[in-house]
């Protein structure tokens, strides 16, 4: 196995034209577990940890440009008000180790469908800076996975940072697992209510071959809190409205039986996620709405 260790961007980018079918490595804590188990083995690393470029991140009007290698841990604590969806998200990620090391850039070139930050990016809304020595391109993070464990990189590009658009509203992330802490989803589902363009975004992992949006429920939900007049009255959302909405989430999902979980058990912990973390974000915005009106009093 040959080592490579590029010094800056443009050396790795050299790197990955040379060898399309080199595997980057930063945090290794989804190649390393491959390796040691001996599931994977390529004929090139490209390690990028001595690229100080990837362990930046910025903070723009509407979007978060978040380095490919920045760490969980500096999600959690630098960038909860803009990111708070992704932010609860990393807090369930493995140990305090692996949040030290993992990153969101890692987790999608991993693309694995119980890659915990993938349903809150779904729902914020984010792209995917990929990058070759032939240019630059944004691939919307619901176009981004194509298959288990697979994406729409080209051999030669590399994820240079993520973009997201920073949270104009409260969020949400939900997740089952065999016991609290380090452990694999066996299903997760977040939710973003967007007030400014009056939508609700969804994300769904580990139920279904590659992270999904619920598009039906998303519809659904806009349909209803617009015909009921919510976004302005602020009135707490019917429980038969929040519970259609639990069930065409599940019905978005496609899951399986394996040894986290059944499929049956799935679709109905995700009908339960949907509904409490809908029921969670809606209180937070009316409690937002009535801090707004006892400042104008």
């Amino acid at each position: 196995m040959e080592f490579l260790r590029p010094a800056d961007w443009e050396e790795a980018l050299a790197a990955k034209a040379e060898h399309p079918s080199a595997v980057p490595i930063a945090g290794g804590t989804d190649v390393m577990v491959e390796l040691n188990f001996d599931h994977r083995r390529p004929d090139v690393l490209v390690d990028l940890n001595r690229i100080a470029e990837l362990e930046e991140w910025e903070v723009g009007e509407d979007v978060v440009r978040l380095g490919a290698s920045v760490s969980y841990t500096r999600v959690i604590e630098e960038l909860s008000a803009e990111l708070p969806g992704l932010a609860l998200a990393a807090r369930t990620v493995g140990s305090p180790q692996i949040r030290n090391r993992g990153s969101v850039g890692g987790n999608l070139g991993a693309a694995s469908p119980a890659g915990d930050s993938h349903p809150p990016l779904l729902a914020a809304g984010a792209e995917v800076e990929a990058e070759s020595v032939r240019g630059t391109r944004l691939i919307p993070v619901e176009e981004f996975y194509t298959g288990v464990k697979r994406n729409a990189l080209a051999p030669d590009e590399l994820i240079r940072a993520v973009r997201i658009r920073k949270a104009d509203g409260p969020q949400q992330f939900s997740k089952v697992g065999t016991r609290n802490a380090m452990v694999i989803a066996v299903c997760a589902f977040a939710v973003a209510l967007h007030p400014g363009t009056r939508t609700v975004r969804t994300g769904i992992g580990s139920a279904a071959p590659t992270p999904v949006r619920a598009r039906e429920a998303e519809r659904f939900l806009d349909a209803a809190l617009e015909e009921g007049g919510h976004w302005d009255n602020g009135k707490i959302i019917p429980p038969s409205v929040a519970r259609r909405f639990g069930e065409l989430v599940a019905g978005a999902a496609n899951p399986i039986d394996d040894v986290r979980g059944s499929a049956r058990y799935r679709r109905h912990a995700l009908t339960v996620m949907a509904r409490r973390t809908l029921g969670w974000t809606w209180e937070e915005l009316r409690g937002r709405g009535d801090e707004r009106s006892e400042r104008c009093a």
